[in-house]
């Protein structure tokens, strides 16, 4: 297995090599590199693809802390970049990645050719979210993913990919996949959940960006996604008509039309 130390914590990383291009792709809450497994498998054969998993999610370590704070990941995914010595990258966030990726573009735009931003936000979580994640981060840390999964999976999908009965077993595979998750999660939300806003950061940014969101993320809501397309000069805004927070496992066709078309442009 493939290991990176970095920052005092050793992340997980899955390198598919080849003279492509290197795209890094950055997950969300809960998940790991393995969110983007229809990705790759579309676009390895062009691109050297690269995803891994945040400290204290998937298969990486985690200091034992409190919190696990978007500028502590932030730091961990320069460091990759710069270890790997994939930079300038093309970088693909998506959700908690986003949190990432935006940092990146504007504190260090040298380190990218691309910025790619799938249902995310630049802003706080919204005061009204709060007492509920932490209500259920309270549960997982004490008892286990297995007693929030069924008030997790509508936050994390959209209708569509819920109510679909030819898509049952996916469903039943990613609610297994959530149930399973490490029992220190919780030092991950706390990180999410109190995370400060970037918004005053966009306008910084240079980076060629492609901002997406599903028409049904609940999470982050298509209003967020117009904000960060507002906010930086020059960016492209594409809308879904389905999905919700996890467009790449719900819509990876969309998907993956859509990052082809944005990277072909910057090939």
């Amino acid at each position: 297995m493939p290991w990176l130390d970095v920052n005092g914590t050793r992340l997980y990383y899955e390198d598919t090599g080849g003279p492509g291009a290197p795209l890094v792709f950055s997950h969300g809450l809960l998940w790991s590199g393995r969110m983007f497994d229809k990705q790759v498998a579309a676009l390895k054969d062009r691109y050297r693809c690269i995803t891994y998993d945040h400290r204290g999610q998937g298969q990486s370590d985690v200091w034992r802390v409190d919190t696990v704070d978007m500028e502590t990941v932030y730091a961990d995914a320069v460091a990759l970049i710069e270890k790997l010595g994939v930079g300038p990258c093309h970088f693909a966030g998506l959700s908690m990645g986003g949190f990432v990726g935006m940092r990146l573009a504007a504190r260090r735009p040298e380190l990218l050719r691309s910025l790619i931003l799938m249902e995310t936000s630049a802003e706080p979580e919204p005061a009204e979210n709060v007492p509920r994640y932490k209500a259920l981060n309270f549960i997982a840390r004490w008892f286990g993913m297995r007693w929030v999964a069924d008030r997790v999976m509508p936050i994390m999908f959209g209708r569509t990919f819920l109510e679909d009965p030819a898509r049952a077993a996916e469903r039943a595979e990613w609610r297994r996949r959530l149930m399973q998750n490490r029992r220190d999660i919780w030092r991950a939300v706390n990180g999410v959940v109190r995370r400060r806003s970037v918004y005053e950061e966009l306008s910084r940014i240079r980076t060629p960006t492609l901002v997406v969101v599903g028409a049904e993320d609940t999470a982050t809501v298509p209003a967020k996604a117009e904000r960060i397309h507002a906010a930086i000069a020059g960016s492209r805004l594409v809308k879904l008509p389905r999905g919700g927070h996890s467009s790449s496992v719900e819509e990876p066709a969309l998907l993956n039309a859509a990052l082809e078309e944005f990277l072909r442009e910057r090939a």
